[in-house]
């Protein structure tokens, strides 16, 4: 294997927690009506600069209604996993984007001027469609193979099955599905993976037509969204085993396997229980040659008026928390899970993955409680936290509060408005909200609401890492 250069190419999480400080974070951002294109946005988070909390570049790019949702880049840490391949040359320079609703891709070169990303290159949608048979572009990972893309739909009607693309990261070509065999899995959300055991990990979402114009009360209380994981074999795209959640725990999404490569356990966040609107957090793990997984965080709903309630809730009075992202640190010491709807950040010392403690929380934001930003003290904020990043050095915490288009509105039905903020973290847990820290509104965002955000070198939620 030739030797790649590439600094942000870390051997072991602790090199990457060593590694210099982010300077510039990369933000998603997707025009609600689609009516306008939507825009990679640059914001300066070094604290020293006279920038600091700026938008300072963006790209705009696509074509109207395409949603900008998950993205991430061609190559990372888990490049040292690629042994017989031709390393020269690569490095962590593209971000490959998807349009959640278009199915194109388009593909960002950061390396001229990282402040201002030109586009390299687009993948139309019907390119996707020929050679994987796939659609609905949803999440990737730069992988030991190519770029990993996970899909919601399929090609023709879109309803599945959903699965992985396989890109080539040097020329982003589509190689093809990267399932030889998919077993009982239809549905589709994550992926990820533990490479030194050559297991893949994916999720359930549901299909396009039960996401995309929102949650369909009857499904979900008939417990048809996903509520399983599954586990791949890696190098041979072999579908090995289906792990259950229980059918009333409904949208299994982000898998977050440990850090240590060495490691056989993660986490899967489920949005909620149609028993009792509670969130919850699966931990997965290996008993001998069988996969297992166990509730291990459970998080209640509310009680509310339901006149303070959306269409969908108010039967309910109560709001669930709707566990929407969760994120791991690079250590793997902190759990962090975004409750969407009732407007908080959580943070679990999971130093022992079977038995999480809470630690720090912050709340923000959310369907009743709207909880102000001490930036703008008094200020109602709709929106909550929602995707959520990691420093690789674990000490500051990057959120955003929009979801999906369709969810925003529903949950949200009167603006879920538009917000980006960070939390500084101690080092033995705990959390504090940076007050000058604080994108909002038509200032920074012009009308566009942000989505993921990737960090400037790698972040948790970016790399797998081959060594100890």
């Amino acid at each position: 294997m030739s030797t790649t250069t590439d600094p942000t190419f870390y051997r072991t999480a602790a090199d990457a927690a060593a590694a210099p400080a982010e300077e510039l974070a990369y933000v998603a951002a997707f025009d609600p009506t689609g009516s306008t294109q939507d825009a990679m946005l640059v914001v300066d988070v070094n604290a020293a600069s006279t920038d600091y909390g700026k938008v300072v570049g963006s790209l705009v790019v696509g074509v109207p209604g395409d949603e900008l949702h998950h993205y991430g880049w061609n190559a990372c840490s888990s490049a040292w996993k690629h042994e017989g391949h031709d390393m020269s040359g690569l490095e962590r320079r593209f971000l490959v984007v998807p349009g959640l609703r278009s199915s194109n891709i388009y593909v960002l070169d950061t390396k001229p001027d990282p402040r201002n990303p030109v586009l390299h290159k687009t993948i139309p949608a019907s390119e996707l469609a020929d050679k994987a048979g796939y659609s609905r572009p949803h999440t990737l990972h730069c992988g030991p193979d190519g770029i990993f893309l996970t899909c919601l739909g399929s090609d023709g009607d879109g309803e599945g099955p959903g699965g992985i693309a396989l890109l080539d990261h040097d020329t982003f070509d589509v190689i093809g599905a990267w399932e030889k065999d998919r077993g009982p899995q239809h549905m589709h959300y994550d992926a990820w993976w533990h490479l030194n055991s050559n297991v893949l990990i994916s999720s359930e979402w549901g299909t396009p037509s039960m996401i995309e114009n929102g949650v369909i009360p009857e499904k979900l209380l008939a417990n048809e969204y996903g509520h399983a994981i599954h586990f791949w074999d890696l190098a041979a795209g072999k579908h090995l085993q289906r792990v259950d959640l229980g059918a009333h725990n409904q949208m299994a999404l982000e898998v977050r396997p440990a850090h240590d490569p060495d490691a056989t356990w993660g986490f899967v966040g489920v949005v909620v229980s149609t028993e009792d609107l509670s969130g919850s957090i699966f931990r997965w793990y290996r008993e001998g040659e069988e996969w297992k997984a166990e509730k291990v965080i459970s998080i209640p709903a509310q009680p509310a008026d339901p006149e303070l309630l959306p269409p969908l809730l108010k039967g309910f009075g109560a709001v669930p928390p709707l566990i929407t992202d969760i994120d791991l640190s690079v250590d793997d010491q902190f759990l962090y899970v975004s409750c969407w709807g009732t407007g908080e950040l959580k943070q679990y010392d999971v130093s022992d993955p079977s038995h999480p403690r809470e630690v720090g929380s912050l709340k923000l934001g959310g369907i009743v409680n709207r909880t102000a930003h001490p930036a703008l003290p008094g200020t109602p904020l709709a929106g909550a936290p929602q995707m959520v990043e990691v420093s690789r050095d674990g000490r500051r915490v990057y959120f955003t509060n929009s979801l999906y288009r369709a969810f925003d509105d529903q949950f949200y039905p009167d603006g879920v408005g538009s917000w980006m903020a960070m939390a500084n973290v101690g080092p033995d847990g705990g959390m504090e909200l940076d007050e000058k820290f604080f994108l909002h509104g038509e200032e920074h965002f012009g009308g566009r609401r942000v989505h993921q955000i990737r960090l400037q070198g790698g972040d948790a939620s970016s790399d797998s890492y081959c060594y100890r």
